[in-house]
């Protein structure tokens, strides 16, 4: 079985993902509120997700198309 391994608050070697600095507590596990929101971006704007075969699924109309006569 794989061991865990804990990292302890403020222990060298934990780096901000967007930019490689060291993280700052407050914003965990970013290094500042700019890091922060980058990262909300990119999960607001589908940048993190899995890529999957399934087809969209096709919208409903709003309106019926008019029937011609």
């Amino acid at each position: 079985m794989a061991e865990i391994t804990r990292l302890k608050p403020g222990r060298k070697g934990v780096l901000c993902p967007i930019c490689g600095k060291a993280r700052d507590q407050r914003y965990r596990p970013f290094c500042s509120k700019r890091c922060a929101d980058i990262d909300l971006a990119r999960w607001l704007g589908g940048d993190y997700r899995i890529a999957t075969e399934d087809k969209p699924e096709e919208a409903a109309p709003s309106e019926p198309a008019p029937e011609e006569t």
